[in-house]
C-alpha cells in the first residue's frame, strides 16, 4: 500500500474561454511560425528508456534545444529528487495530453502557477514533515510559489498491482472520494495537482478530469534499504525520500488547460493543429492520445517510432494501420525532427534513399495531361 502527495497549481485561466492568437515562438525573429513536438512515453509499461525515474529526461532535453516547443508528460519529465528546467517544454499530465490530441482542449502557457499541496492521511506523521520541510525547500531554494497544504479526511489506501495478461502496472484508490473533496477544497480557495507508474495514472486522470487542472504526482515511501549495486537508471529513485522536487518545478510553470474553441482561445494557447511531429516507442502506438494524432484529416503531425524503446504493449504502426517513420534510436529520431523543421524530406539524407521521380499521365479524350 502507497501514499501520495498532491500538489496544485492554480490559475484563474483554467476552464475559461479566451480569443485564440496565432502560436507564435517565444525567441529569435523568424518567419515561420513556431516548430511543436510531442513526446510521449506512457506510464507503469516497462518502457526501456522512460521506464524508470527519469531515464527519458536526456531525450527531452535534447529534443527541447531542436524544436521551438516541445509538449510532454511527467513521466518523461520528472526525475524523483532531480529536474531540469526547459522554458520551452510544457509539462501537461497524460489525460489533458489524450483530450488535447484529440482537439478537446488547448493548451494555454503561463509564466507561473501557484501551487497547492494536498497530502494522503496516510502518511506517517514522520515522512509527512520531512516531505513538508522539502516543500519549504523549494520554496526558499528554488523560489517555488506554493503556497497551502492540505490533507485528506482519510486515507486514500493506494494500492497497486501489474496487470498479469497486459503486463502493464495499475492500480486503485479505495477513498477517491476523499481526495476529490480535499483538492476541491484547495481550487475554491485559489482557483491545479500533484498527484507510482500505472496507478499514478488513474488517480491523476480522476483529478484532472474532474477539475481540468493540471496535475502530476509524488508518492510519499519511506527510504528504501541501501543498495551497494544500483543500475543508474534507478538512482534517481534512490538518493532521496520523495519525488516532489521535480513534481513541484513542473507544475509551477505548467500550461493551464482551455477548452478548444476556435474563436475563443487565449493568448499564444497552443492547440492540436500546432503539432508538427509525435515521438514514441514504436509498440506504444495505441493510445488515445497516439490514435488521435496519427489519424488526423488535416494537419497530421510526422509520426516517429523508436524501435530501441520497447515496451510491454504490441501496439505497432503496422498493426494499427497507422503511417510512420520508424527510427532505430532516439538519436535518429531527433535528427529526423532536425530535418522536417528545416523543410527537408528526412529520406533525402539516408544513403540511396532518394528514386527517380515517378511520372503520372492522365489519359483525357485521347490526350495525356501532365500537371507540374
Amino acid at each position: 500500500m502507497t501514499s501520495l502527495n498532491l500538489g496544485l497549481p492554480f490559475n484563474s485561466a483554467a476552464g475559461r474561454r479566451l480569443r485564440r492568437q496565432p502560436h507564435k515562438p517565444a525567441t529569435r525573429l523568424t518567419f515561420k511560425r513556431a516548430y511543436t513536438s510531442v513526446m510521449i512515453v506512457p506510464t507503469g509499461v516497462g518502457a526501456a528508456i522512460g521506464g524508470y525515474a527519469g531515464d527519458a529526461l536526456p531525450v527531452a532535453r535534447a529534443l527541447a534545444s531542436v524544436v521551438d516547443c516541445l509538449i510532454s508528460h511527467p513521466n518523461v519529465l520528472n526525475a524523483a529528487m532531480l529536474y531540469w528546467p526547459m522554458p520551452n517544454v510544457l509539462y501537461v499530465e497524460g489525460y489533458a495530453l489524450d483530450r488535447f490530441a484529440e482537439g478537446r482542449w488547448a493548451l494555454q502557457p503561463v509564466h507561473q502557477n501557484k501551487v497547492g499541496l494536498v497530502l494522503d492521511a496516510g502518511i506517517e506523521k514522520d515522512l509527512r514533515i520531512r516531505h513538508l520541510q522539502v516543500v519549504d525547500a523549494t520554496r526558499a531554494s528554488l523560489g517555488l510559489p506554493v503556497v497551502e497544504y492540505t490533507v485528506t479526511d482519510a486515507a486514500l489506501q493506494v494500492e497497486k498491482w501489474v496487470d498479469p495478461n497486459s503486463g502493464q502496472s495499475t492500480g486503485r484508490i479505495r477513498h477517491p472520494d476523499s481526495l476529490l473533496r480535499a483538492v476541491g477544497t484547495l481550487v475554491e480557495r485559489f482557483e491545479g495537482i500533484d498527484l507510482l507508474a500505472g496507478v499514478e495514472a488513474v488517480i491523476s486522470h480522476l483529478v484532472v478530469e474532474k477539475f481540468g487542472i493540471p496535475c502530476a504526482h509524488a508518492p510519499a515511501l519511506l527510504p528504501f534499504p541501501l543498495s551497494p549495486s544500483l543500475c543508474p537508471k534507478s538512482a534517481a529513485e534512490e538518493i532521496g525520500y520523495t519525488f516532489l522536487p521535480c513534481v513541484l518545478a513542473g507544475l509551477s510553470n505548467a500550461p493551464q488547460y482551455l477548452v478548444y474553441n476556435s474563436k475563443s482561445l487565449g493568448k499564444d494557447s497552443i492547440v492540436v493543429e500546432d503539432v508538427d511531429s509525435v515521438i514514441l516507442p514504436i509498440d506504444a502506438c495505441g493510445g488515445d492520445g497516439a490514435l488521435a494524432f496519427a489519424t488526423r484529416k488535416t494537419n497530421r503531425p510526422l509520426i516517429i517510432a523508436v524501435e530501441e524503446n520497447e515496451t510491454v504493449l504490441s501496439d505497432t504502426p503496422e498493426k494499427l494501420g497507422i503511417r510512420a517513420v520508424k527510427v532505430s534510436n532516439y538519436w535518429e529520431a531527433i535528427g529526423v525532427v532536425a530535418a522536417h523543421k528545416a523543410g527537408i524530406d528526412p529520406i533525402s539524407l539516408r544513403r540511396d534513399r532518394i528514386n527517380n521521380i515517378p511520372s503520372s499521365f492522365i489519359p483525357f479524350n485521347g490526350c495525356a495531361n501532365l500537371l507540374a
